[in-house]
C-alpha cells in the first residue's frame, strides 16, 4: 500500500491568541506518512503552536488541519489516536512502568492479555525490559525519557507528536537519545512530527525539517539541503554557523555575482539578488574556506590569524578578514598539517558555489 503524501496536512492554518497578532501565519504543511518531521526554531517562532493545534490542546484560529483526509478540529484530543511525548516525560509518579504504559491502553478498553503484549513489545523497542515493576523516581532521567517514548507508542498511535522532548537531559545522553529515536522510528516507520530549537538534534534525526521563524515556515527541506543551500539569511544564520558579509551587487551574470563590500569585491552564487544594485548578505560555512589553497580559488585573499582553538576532530581558526575580526575556518585535523600561529599572516579561498547571496540582514 502506497504511503499517503498528505497524512498530516495544515491548510492555511492561523493561530491568534488575543485576536491581534498572528503567532501562526497561513500555515500550509504536508507531512506524509512515516515521516520524520522536525519544526525547528526560536522561541516564540510557532513551533509548538503548531503541535499544540495538531494534538488538539489549541485550535486553529482560521483553516483546517486533516489526519489522514479527515479534518480533525472538532476531535478532542485523546480521540485522534495520537500519542505525545513532552520535555518533562509527564509519568504518573505512583505508578510502576508498567501501570504508566498500561493506562492509555486501559483508557481505550483493551483486554489484560493485549496490554501485556503491547507493553512488552513497547518496552522492548526502548531496552527497558525488566523495568515493569519499577517507579519512575528510580529511574534516571534517561530511562524515563524512554518510558515516555514507550508509552507514546504502546496504542500504535498514527502519529507521534514530541515537545523537545529530550531538553532536560545532559549532552552525552541527549546524543544518544537522538539516535535510539531515530531508530525506533525507522524500525516501526510511525509518522513522528519533532519540536526543538536545537538544529544540530533537528540535523541527525529528521527526514525534513521545517524551520520556522515570525509565525511562518521559511524554508522546508532535508538536513543536506538546508544546511549547503539556506533559501535566506535567517536560515542561514540559524542553522550551523556562518560568515557573512554585507555588501552591494555589481555584477551579475548566469550562476555568479560581483558583491562590493567596503574594501574588496567577492563572487558568490545569486540566491536573493536578482540585478545590479541590489543589497544583500552574502553566508559562507566556515568548512568551505581553505587555508593556503593549492589552487586558484574565484575568492583569495591574505587574512591575519587572531585565534586557533584544538577541538579533537578539528581545529577552529578565527581571521581578521576583510575587515571583519571574527570570520570563522574550521580545519579538519585528520588532514591538516599545518602549522598555524596567531598573528601570523595566512592566505584564504573558497569558490563562488559555496557563498550565498541572500536578502540582506
Amino acid at each position: 500500500m502506497s504511503k499517503n503524501p498528505e497524512f498530516v496536512k495544515f491548510d492555511k492554518v492561523d493561530k491568534s491568541y488575543d485576536g491581534k497578532v498572528l503567532v501562526v501565519k497561513d500555515l500550509q504543511l504536508d507531512i506524509a506518512e512515516g515521516e520524520f518531521i522536525t519544526m525547528l526554531g526560536p522561541s516564540g517562532s510557532g513551533k509548538t503552536t503548531c503541535l499544540m493545534m495538531l494534538a488538539g490542546f489549541e485550535t486553529p484560529t482560521n483553516g483546517e488541519i486533516l489526519l489522514d483526509g479527515k479534518i480533525i478540529s472538532n476531535i478532542p484530543p485523546h480521540k485522534r489516536g495520537i500519542g505525545m511525548v513532552f520535555q518533562n516525560y509527564a509519568l504518573f509518579p505512583h505508578m510502576t512502568v508498567y501501570e504508566n504504559l498500561a493506562f492509555p491502553l486501559k483508557v481505550r478498553k483493551i483486554e489484560k492479555n493485549e496490554i501485556d503484549k503491547k507493553v512488552d513489545k513497547a518496552l522492548s523497542m526502548v531496552s527497558l525490559n525488566g523495568f515493569e515493576s519499577r517507579m519512575p523516581g528510580q529511574l534516571s532521567g534517561g530511562q524515563q525519557q524512554r518510558v515516555a517514548v514507550a508509552r507514546a507508542l504502546v496504542f500504535d498511535p498514527s502519529v507521534v507528536l514530541m515537545d523537545e522532548p529530550l531538553g532536560a537531559l545532559d549532552k552525552n545522553l541527549r546524543e544518544s537519545m537522538q539516535y535510539e529515536i531515530k531508530h525506533i522510528h525507522e524500525n516501526i516507520g510511525v509518522t513522528v512530527v519533532y519540536v526543538t530549537h536545537d538544529q544540530s538534534e533537528a540535523l541527525t534525526m529528521s527526514n525534513r525539517i521545517a524551520v520556522f521563524n515570525d509565525g511562518k515556515v521559511q524554508q522546508l527541506s532535508n538536513p543536506s539541503e538546508l544546511y549547503e543551500k539556506p533559501v535566506n539569511s535567517f536560515v542561514a544564520e540559524f542553522i550551523g554557523e556562518n560568515n557573512t558579509f554585507n555588501g552591494e551587487v555589481s555584477d551579475i551574470s548566469n550562476d555568479k555575482c560581483k558583491v562590493k563590500l567596503s574594501n574588496a569585491d567577492i563572487l558568490a552564487s545569486p540566491i536573493s539578488v536578482k540585478s545590479k544594485g541590489d543589497k544583500t548578505t552574502v553566508s559562507l560555512r566556515p568548512e568551505r574556506a581553505l587555508i593556503e589553497p593549492k589552487e586558484q580559488m574565484d575568492n583569495m585573499f591574505s587574512g591575519k590569524i587572531e585565534e586557533v582553538i584544538y577541538h579533537g576532530d578539528h581545529t577552529r581558526v578565527r581571521i581578521n578578514l576583510l575587515g571583519n575580526p571574527e570570520f570563522i575556518l574550521k580545519v579538519p585535523n585528520s588532514t591538516s598539517n599545518l602549522e598555524l600561529k596567531v598573528n601570523e599572516e595566512i592566505k584564504i579561498g573558497w569558490n563562488s558555489s559555496d557563498a550565498r547571496a541572500l536578502d540582506p540582514k
